[in-house]
Protein backbone atom coordinates (compact mmCIF):
# COMPACT_ATOMS: atom_id res chain seq x y z
CA UNK A 1 0.00 0.00 0.00
CA UNK A 2 2.62 2.52 0.71
CA UNK A 3 4.16 2.60 -2.43
CA UNK A 4 3.56 5.18 -5.58
CA UNK A 5 1.48 2.63 -7.80
CA UNK A 6 -0.74 2.81 -5.52
CA UNK A 7 -1.74 6.26 -6.01
CA UNK A 8 -2.91 7.03 -9.23
CA UNK A 9 -4.11 10.20 -10.02
CA UNK A 10 -7.49 11.19 -12.35
CA UNK A 11 -8.26 13.64 -14.47
CA UNK A 12 -9.55 16.00 -11.87
CA UNK A 13 -5.97 15.92 -10.22
CA UNK A 14 -3.67 16.19 -13.48
CA UNK A 15 -6.01 18.33 -15.58
CA UNK A 16 -8.53 20.38 -13.52
CA UNK A 17 -6.12 21.33 -10.40
CA UNK A 18 -3.35 22.57 -12.25
CA UNK A 19 -6.07 24.61 -14.51
CA UNK A 20 -7.37 25.95 -10.92
CA UNK A 21 -4.55 27.04 -9.57
CA UNK A 22 -3.18 28.65 -12.86
CA UNK A 23 -5.98 30.79 -12.95
CA UNK A 24 -6.14 31.54 -9.33
CA UNK A 25 -2.60 32.53 -9.48
CA UNK A 26 -2.75 36.22 -11.70
CA UNK A 27 -5.98 37.15 -10.49
CA UNK A 28 -4.51 36.47 -6.69
CA UNK A 29 -1.09 38.10 -7.03
CA UNK A 30 -2.52 41.42 -9.17
CA UNK A 31 -5.88 41.57 -6.59
CA UNK A 32 -3.44 41.30 -3.25
CA UNK A 33 -1.12 43.92 -4.53
CA UNK A 34 -3.69 46.26 -5.62
CA UNK A 35 -5.02 46.22 -2.23
CA UNK A 36 -1.86 46.34 -0.72
CA UNK A 37 -1.49 49.63 -2.67
CA UNK A 38 -4.94 51.15 -1.73
CA UNK A 39 -4.46 50.59 1.57
CA UNK A 40 -0.85 51.57 1.91
CA UNK A 41 -2.54 55.10 0.37
CA UNK A 42 -5.59 55.58 1.92
CA UNK A 43 -5.36 53.53 5.25
CA UNK A 44 -4.65 55.20 8.34
CA UNK A 45 -1.33 52.87 9.24
CA UNK A 46 -2.15 53.60 13.30
CA UNK A 47 -5.39 52.01 13.18
CA UNK A 48 -5.74 48.01 14.70
CA UNK A 49 -7.59 47.22 11.73
CA UNK A 50 -5.21 47.87 8.74
CA UNK A 51 -1.94 46.13 10.90
CA UNK A 52 -4.41 43.10 10.76
CA UNK A 53 -5.13 43.80 7.39
CA UNK A 54 -1.52 44.46 5.88
CA UNK A 55 -0.55 41.37 7.39
CA UNK A 56 -3.44 39.66 5.80
CA UNK A 57 -2.58 40.51 2.48
CA UNK A 58 0.75 39.23 3.17
CA UNK A 59 -0.20 35.51 3.79
CA UNK A 60 -2.48 36.03 0.85
CA UNK A 61 0.41 36.69 -1.47
CA UNK A 62 2.34 33.91 -0.05
CA UNK A 63 -0.69 31.47 -0.61
CA UNK A 64 -0.71 32.81 -4.10
CA UNK A 65 2.86 32.66 -4.72
CA UNK A 66 2.87 28.85 -4.34
CA UNK A 67 0.16 28.50 -6.49
CA UNK A 68 2.65 27.40 -9.91
CA UNK A 69 4.62 25.22 -7.60
CA UNK A 70 1.02 23.02 -6.48
CA UNK A 71 0.09 23.29 -10.59
CA UNK A 72 3.03 21.97 -11.53
CA UNK A 73 3.20 19.14 -9.30
CA UNK A 74 -0.68 18.21 -9.54
CA UNK A 75 0.38 17.90 -13.65
CA UNK A 76 3.72 16.30 -13.36
CA UNK A 77 4.49 15.05 -10.13
CA UNK A 78 3.43 12.01 -10.85
CA UNK A 79 6.30 11.30 -13.61
CA UNK A 80 8.87 13.56 -11.26
CA UNK A 81 11.55 11.17 -9.55
CA UNK A 82 10.92 11.56 -5.99
CA UNK A 83 14.45 12.59 -5.26
CA UNK A 84 14.10 14.81 -7.76
CA UNK A 85 15.08 18.71 -7.01
CA UNK A 86 11.64 19.57 -8.76
CA UNK A 87 9.54 17.22 -6.32
CA UNK A 88 11.20 18.96 -3.39
CA UNK A 89 10.88 22.29 -4.53
CA UNK A 90 7.12 21.71 -4.74
CA UNK A 91 6.52 19.61 -1.56
CA UNK A 92 8.75 22.79 0.20
CA UNK A 93 7.71 25.54 -1.57
CA UNK A 94 4.08 24.51 -2.46
CA UNK A 95 2.45 22.37 0.12
CA UNK A 96 4.32 23.24 3.18
CA UNK A 97 4.33 27.57 2.72
CA UNK A 98 0.39 27.37 1.29
CA UNK A 99 -0.79 25.86 4.92
CA UNK A 100 1.45 27.95 7.26
CA UNK A 101 0.56 30.82 5.46
CA UNK A 102 -3.08 29.48 5.33
CA UNK A 103 -2.95 29.35 9.08
CA UNK A 104 -2.14 33.10 9.03
CA UNK A 105 -4.84 34.07 7.35
CA UNK A 106 -7.20 32.30 9.60
CA UNK A 107 -5.62 33.54 12.72
CA UNK A 108 -6.02 37.02 11.71
CA UNK A 109 -9.31 36.69 10.59
CA UNK A 110 -9.78 35.64 14.15
CA UNK A 111 -7.94 38.88 15.59
CA UNK A 112 -10.16 40.99 12.66
CA UNK A 113 -13.13 39.45 14.63
CA UNK A 114 -12.21 39.70 18.27
CA UNK A 115 -10.87 43.62 17.46
CA UNK A 116 -14.19 44.50 15.72
CA UNK A 117 -16.36 42.72 18.78
CA UNK A 118 -14.31 44.84 21.10
CA UNK A 119 -14.56 48.23 19.46
CA UNK A 120 -18.06 48.21 19.13
CA UNK A 121 -19.00 46.67 23.24
CA UNK A 122 -16.69 49.21 24.26
CA UNK A 123 -18.38 52.75 22.25
CA UNK A 124 -21.33 51.16 22.77
CA UNK A 125 -21.84 49.11 25.77
CA UNK A 126 -20.33 51.62 28.58
CA UNK A 127 -23.14 52.58 29.49
CA UNK A 128 -25.85 50.25 30.05
CA UNK A 129 -22.78 47.28 31.26
CA UNK A 130 -19.76 47.36 32.61
CA UNK A 131 -17.19 48.80 31.10
CA UNK A 132 -15.02 45.96 28.88
CA UNK A 133 -11.78 46.38 30.62
CA UNK A 134 -13.37 44.94 34.21
CA UNK A 135 -13.59 41.41 33.41
CA UNK A 136 -10.69 39.38 31.97
CA UNK A 137 -12.51 38.35 28.99
CA UNK A 138 -13.02 42.61 28.83
CA UNK A 139 -9.21 43.13 29.33
CA UNK A 140 -8.27 40.55 26.67
CA UNK A 141 -10.70 41.43 24.33
CA UNK A 142 -9.58 45.28 24.53
CA UNK A 143 -6.13 43.99 23.86
CA UNK A 144 -6.87 43.26 20.00
CA UNK A 145 -8.05 46.71 19.86
CA UNK A 146 -4.42 48.04 20.38
CA UNK A 147 -2.43 48.86 17.34
CA UNK A 148 0.85 47.88 19.97
CA UNK A 149 -0.83 44.69 20.89
CA UNK A 150 -1.55 43.77 17.18
CA UNK A 151 1.73 44.30 15.64
CA UNK A 152 3.12 42.24 18.22
CA UNK A 153 0.62 39.65 17.27
CA UNK A 154 1.01 39.53 14.03
CA UNK A 155 5.16 39.31 14.63
CA UNK A 156 4.66 36.37 17.21
CA UNK A 157 2.36 34.51 14.50
CA UNK A 158 5.49 35.06 11.84
CA UNK A 159 7.83 33.49 13.96
CA UNK A 160 5.76 30.91 14.92
CA UNK A 161 5.44 30.01 11.07
CA UNK A 162 9.06 30.49 10.29
CA UNK A 163 10.33 27.97 12.85
CA UNK A 164 7.51 25.24 11.86
CA UNK A 165 8.40 26.08 8.47
CA UNK A 166 12.42 26.00 8.81
CA UNK A 167 11.96 22.92 11.24
CA UNK A 168 9.62 20.96 8.15
CA UNK A 169 12.31 21.69 6.17
CA UNK A 170 15.50 20.47 7.62
CA UNK A 171 13.68 17.07 8.89
CA UNK A 172 12.42 16.85 4.94
CA UNK A 173 15.90 17.42 3.55
CA UNK A 174 17.14 15.15 6.30
CA UNK A 175 15.25 12.05 5.75
CA UNK A 176 16.22 9.50 3.41
CA UNK A 177 15.33 8.05 -0.11
CA UNK A 178 13.39 5.23 -0.13
CA UNK A 179 12.51 3.20 -3.32
CA UNK A 180 9.04 2.49 -1.72
CA UNK A 181 8.36 5.39 -3.45
CA UNK A 182 9.57 6.23 -7.42
CA UNK A 183 8.12 9.22 -7.86
CA UNK A 184 7.16 12.36 -6.29
CA UNK A 185 2.80 11.90 -6.30
CA UNK A 186 3.12 9.44 -3.38
CA UNK A 187 1.40 8.81 0.00
CA UNK A 188 4.48 10.16 2.53
CA UNK A 189 4.18 13.44 0.07
CA UNK A 190 0.47 13.54 0.26
CA UNK A 191 -0.39 12.38 4.24
CA UNK A 192 3.24 13.20 5.54
CA UNK A 193 5.16 11.21 8.27
CA UNK A 194 4.19 11.23 12.16
CA UNK A 195 5.44 14.36 12.74
CA UNK A 196 3.47 15.99 9.79
CA UNK A 197 0.41 14.06 11.03
CA UNK A 198 0.87 15.73 14.69
CA UNK A 199 1.05 18.77 13.31
CA UNK A 200 -1.85 18.76 11.03
CA UNK A 201 -4.03 17.34 13.99
CA UNK A 202 -2.61 20.17 16.16
CA UNK A 203 -3.17 22.59 13.53
CA UNK A 204 -6.80 21.28 13.05
CA UNK A 205 -7.34 21.98 16.72
CA UNK A 206 -6.62 25.47 16.11
CA UNK A 207 -8.66 26.05 13.35
CA UNK A 208 -11.71 24.72 15.41
CA UNK A 209 -10.52 27.08 18.55
CA UNK A 210 -10.80 30.19 15.93
CA UNK A 211 -13.68 28.95 13.94
CA UNK A 212 -15.92 28.78 17.05
CA UNK A 213 -14.21 31.55 18.32
CA UNK A 214 -15.83 34.14 15.83
CA UNK A 215 -19.17 32.07 15.69
CA UNK A 216 -19.20 32.70 19.77
CA UNK A 217 -17.99 36.62 18.63
CA UNK A 218 -21.08 36.79 16.63
CA UNK A 219 -23.60 35.33 18.89
CA UNK A 220 -22.60 37.35 21.97
CA UNK A 221 -21.92 40.57 19.35
CA UNK A 222 -26.10 40.07 17.90
CA UNK A 223 -26.99 39.60 21.93
CA UNK A 224 -25.41 42.85 23.12
CA UNK A 225 -26.50 44.92 20.65
CA UNK A 226 -30.23 43.46 20.86
CA UNK A 227 -29.63 44.18 24.62
CA UNK A 228 -28.45 47.69 24.35
CA UNK A 229 -30.38 48.85 21.41
CA UNK A 230 -33.81 48.47 22.97
CA UNK A 231 -32.08 51.32 25.49
CA UNK A 232 -31.90 53.15 22.50
CA UNK A 233 -28.31 53.57 22.60
CA UNK A 234 -27.81 52.32 18.95
CA UNK A 235 -30.09 54.54 16.58
CA UNK A 236 -30.87 53.09 12.77
CA UNK A 237 -28.32 56.26 11.88
CA UNK A 238 -25.29 54.01 13.42
CA UNK A 239 -24.48 52.44 10.46
CA UNK A 240 -20.84 51.40 11.86
CA UNK A 241 -22.98 48.91 14.03
CA UNK A 242 -24.33 46.77 11.46
CA UNK A 243 -21.02 47.36 9.42
CA UNK A 244 -19.29 45.88 11.97
CA UNK A 245 -22.00 43.13 12.69
CA UNK A 246 -22.07 42.35 8.78
CA UNK A 247 -17.89 42.01 8.67
CA UNK A 248 -17.73 39.33 11.34
CA UNK A 249 -20.74 37.28 9.75
CA UNK A 250 -18.37 37.50 6.44
CA UNK A 251 -15.74 36.48 8.37
CA UNK A 252 -17.76 33.32 9.35
CA UNK A 253 -18.82 32.40 6.18
CA UNK A 254 -14.97 32.93 5.32
CA UNK A 255 -14.13 30.30 7.52
CA UNK A 256 -17.37 28.31 7.02
CA UNK A 257 -17.14 27.80 2.74
CA UNK A 258 -13.78 27.57 2.33
CA UNK A 259 -11.73 26.24 5.43
CA UNK A 260 -14.51 24.02 7.45
CA UNK A 261 -15.29 21.44 4.69
CA UNK A 262 -11.05 20.46 4.13
CA UNK A 263 -10.68 20.29 8.37
CA UNK A 264 -13.89 18.16 8.55
CA UNK A 265 -12.91 15.70 6.23
CA UNK A 266 -8.84 15.80 7.12
CA UNK A 267 -9.24 13.54 10.48
CA UNK A 268 -11.61 11.45 8.86
CA UNK A 269 -8.43 11.10 5.98
CA UNK A 270 -6.09 10.17 8.61
CA UNK A 271 -8.28 7.09 9.73
CA UNK A 272 -8.81 5.87 6.80
CA UNK A 273 -5.42 5.99 5.81
CA UNK A 274 -4.46 2.61 6.75
CA UNK A 275 -6.87 0.96 4.15
CA UNK A 276 -5.15 -1.39 1.93
CA UNK A 277 -7.73 -0.16 -0.53
CA UNK A 278 -5.86 1.43 -3.30
CA UNK A 279 -7.98 3.10 -5.50
CA UNK A 280 -10.09 4.02 -2.02
CA UNK A 281 -6.80 5.73 -1.11
CA UNK A 282 -6.45 7.64 -4.60
CA UNK A 283 -10.04 8.82 -3.92
CA UNK A 284 -9.64 9.81 -0.40
CA UNK A 285 -6.36 11.73 -1.57
CA UNK A 286 -7.74 13.48 -4.38
CA UNK A 287 -10.85 14.60 -2.06
CA UNK A 288 -8.39 16.43 0.20
CA UNK A 289 -6.70 17.75 -2.73
CA UNK A 290 -9.29 19.67 -4.03
CA UNK A 291 -10.23 20.82 -0.71
CA UNK A 292 -7.14 22.36 0.10
CA UNK A 293 -7.95 23.94 -3.04
CA UNK A 294 -11.00 25.49 -2.05
CA UNK A 295 -9.39 26.77 1.29
CA UNK A 296 -6.65 28.39 -0.92
CA UNK A 297 -9.20 29.92 -3.33
CA UNK A 298 -9.64 32.44 0.08
CA UNK A 299 -6.45 33.78 -0.83
CA UNK A 300 -7.75 34.69 -4.37
CA UNK A 301 -10.93 35.66 -3.67
CA UNK A 302 -9.98 38.71 -0.19
CA UNK A 303 -9.76 41.33 -2.87
CA UNK A 304 -13.32 40.93 -3.72
CA UNK A 305 -14.82 40.98 -1.03
CA UNK A 306 -12.77 44.15 0.12
CA UNK A 307 -14.49 45.85 -3.01
CA UNK A 308 -17.78 44.36 -2.23
CA UNK A 309 -17.69 45.26 1.95
CA UNK A 310 -15.63 47.95 2.53
CA UNK A 311 -17.12 51.51 0.81
CA UNK A 312 -13.40 53.17 1.08
CA UNK A 313 -11.52 50.36 -0.98
CA UNK A 314 -14.57 50.64 -3.36
CA UNK A 315 -14.21 54.11 -3.85
CA UNK A 316 -10.26 54.25 -3.83
CA UNK A 317 -10.63 51.94 -6.62
CA UNK A 318 -12.90 53.70 -8.80
CA UNK A 319 -10.53 56.84 -8.43
CA UNK A 320 -7.78 55.16 -9.76
CA UNK A 321 -9.01 53.81 -12.78
CA UNK A 322 -10.88 57.36 -13.47
CA UNK A 323 -9.85 61.06 -14.24
CA UNK A 324 -9.67 63.07 -11.50
CA UNK A 325 -9.83 66.80 -11.45
CA UNK A 326 -7.49 68.84 -8.53
CA UNK A 327 -10.48 69.48 -7.61
CA UNK A 328 -11.87 66.50 -7.34
CA UNK A 329 -8.94 65.07 -6.20
CA UNK A 330 -8.83 67.43 -3.15
CA UNK A 331 -12.64 66.91 -1.75
CA UNK A 332 -11.57 63.10 -2.38
CA UNK A 333 -9.12 63.78 -0.02
CA UNK A 334 -11.06 65.34 2.57
CA UNK A 335 -13.72 62.43 2.18
CA UNK A 336 -11.31 60.47 2.81
CA UNK A 337 -9.75 62.27 5.88
CA UNK A 338 -13.21 62.96 7.59
CA UNK A 339 -13.49 58.87 6.74
CA UNK A 340 -10.61 57.98 8.65
CA UNK A 341 -11.46 60.61 11.48
CA UNK A 342 -15.03 58.74 12.38
CA UNK A 343 -13.65 55.02 11.90
CA UNK A 344 -10.91 56.44 14.28
CA UNK A 345 -13.87 56.69 17.45
CA UNK A 346 -14.38 53.04 16.88
CA UNK A 347 -10.57 51.52 17.35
Amino acid sequence: MNNSSCLQPSPATTVVLPILYSCLFPAGIFGNILSAWIFSRKAHTRRTQYIYLANLVTANLLVCSTMPFLAAYFADGHRWPYESAACRVAHHLGTLVMHVSMYVTITILCSIALSQHATLKKNCGTQHSPALPRTFQGRLLHRFRRPQFAKYLCVVIWLIVLCITVTAITYNVQEKVSEEFPTCYNIRVEAGELPAMIAASLATVCFFLSFMTVLWSYYSLTRHLSRIQKNTCIGEKHLIYRTVKRNILVIQMILTVCFLPYHIFRPIFYVLLTDNDCPRLSYLVEIKNVLTCLAATKSSLDPVISLLLDKTFKKSLYDLFTKSTPQHQNRNDDIFTEMGRNMERFS
